[in-house]
């Protein structure tokens, strides 16, 4: 793609974000997010391939719908209430329609099926900035509403970790389980959001960190099924030793960092006596500890064919920047120890 081009969608990307961020109106919001889609269209639909520009049409056609469900909303809102302001949201029906079309934007479970396929036609680089950036602006929204209907959140957020963890013990395409990681991610921070909204943003950050990490390790492996992991060893030995930590924080374990927000989560979900909610989250997040540990195992304890023709592409080395994959692989690993700190940040 041209340069130029490029930088001009890029800084739409980043001014749609920022649009919906300093905005109090609901249109300027929803302008933010329109800017937001149809500046990553033309980066999704750039290889001209049948599975890029399907999956460019699906996410086109369900941001259009979760678009105008909320500007339905939100007029529905202004024409009961006479308010256009983000946080005077006091009527529930429009309330509701928003958080719901907010939760189709970022994916959530029942309305979730659009991602993992969208995903699965992008390459990783896009997939990336779709698995992260993306999720900003209508996060940003839901912390802003902050939804009344306590009773729609839960229900959201618990189907979204077991619909992420189940829907993933299947998959041996990389990114349709990436999807699946994301959803189930999305259910940990909405079941928290209306107890600790700035417990939902540190488990934002954490998941961005895991996710940018975990697709750079497979786009400098150029892998994108479990299989081609395996040839990994020859390529990055060190690397590929240091990968399985990145999934198993990912996976929540300890002493990872992304054991810090869900252990933070269920110590939260537990203060508001929502015990059998906490107890179905943590055992939902046992079924992507699963596909977490399948994908280490593909890459260090599995050994592909080593024929003289295969050997060859591997030795080449790769042309990616390593910097952001060490900043990102270190706090991926190591920041557990700064969660005393982060409490101390998140208490009022």
């Amino acid at each position: 793609m041209n340069p130029y081009i490029l930088a001009i969608l890029l800084f739409g990307l980043g001014l749609g974000t920022t649009i919906t961020f300093a905005s109090s109106h609901w249109l300027l919001a929803w302008m933010g997010l329109e800017m937001n889609t149809l500046a990553i269209i033309p980066l999704m639909a750039q290889h001209h391939h049948p599975r890029a520009v399907e999956a460019t049409t699906k996410y086109f056609l369900t941001q259009a719908t979760a678009a105008a469900m909320l500007l339905f909303a939100s007029v529905t809102n202004a024409w009961l209430s006479g308010q256009w302001d983000i946080q005077q949201m006091t009527h529930p029906l429009p309330t509701t329609i928003i958080t719901l079309a907010l939760a189709l934007k970022i994916g959530l479970a029942p309305i979730h099926a659009w991602l993992p396929e969208v995903l699965q036609g992008l390459d990783l680089t896009v997939g990336l900035i779709l698995s992260t950036w993306q999720k900003l602006a209508p996060f940003a929204l839901i912390l802003q509403i902050n939804p009344t209907n306590s009773t729609i959140l839960i229900i959201l957020g618990l189907t979204s970790t077991l619909i992420g963890g189940w829907g993933g013990l299947n998959q041996t395409q990389l990114r349709k389980i990436l999807a699946y990681s994301s959803i189930a991610h999305l259910g940990w921070m909405i079941l928290v959001l209306q107890f600790s909204p700035s417990l939902t943003l540190l488990t934002l950050l954490t998941y961005f960190v895991m996710t940018f990490s975990t697709f750079l390790v497979f786009k400098l492996n150029k892998a994108t099924t479990i299989n081609t992991l395996a040839t990994s060893w020859t390529k990055a030995p060190i690397l590929t030793s240091l990968t399985p930590l990145i999934l198993l924080s990912l996976g929540g374990l300890p002493p990872l960092t992304g054991f810090m927000p869900k252990w933070l989560i269920l110590q939260e979900l537990a203060k508001q006596d929502l015990a059998l909610t906490a107890t179905v989250a943590a055992l939902s997040a046992l079924l992507s500890l699963y596909f977490y540990l399948r994908l280490s195992y593909a890459m260090t304890l599995t050994m592909s064919p080593n024929n003289l023709s295969g050997t060859t592409p591997w030795r080449l080395s790769s042309s990616q920047s390593t910097l952001p994959l060490a900043i990102s692989t270190a706090m991926a690993i190591c920041l557990l120890p700064l969660a005393p700190a982060a409490t101390a940040l998140l208490t009022p």
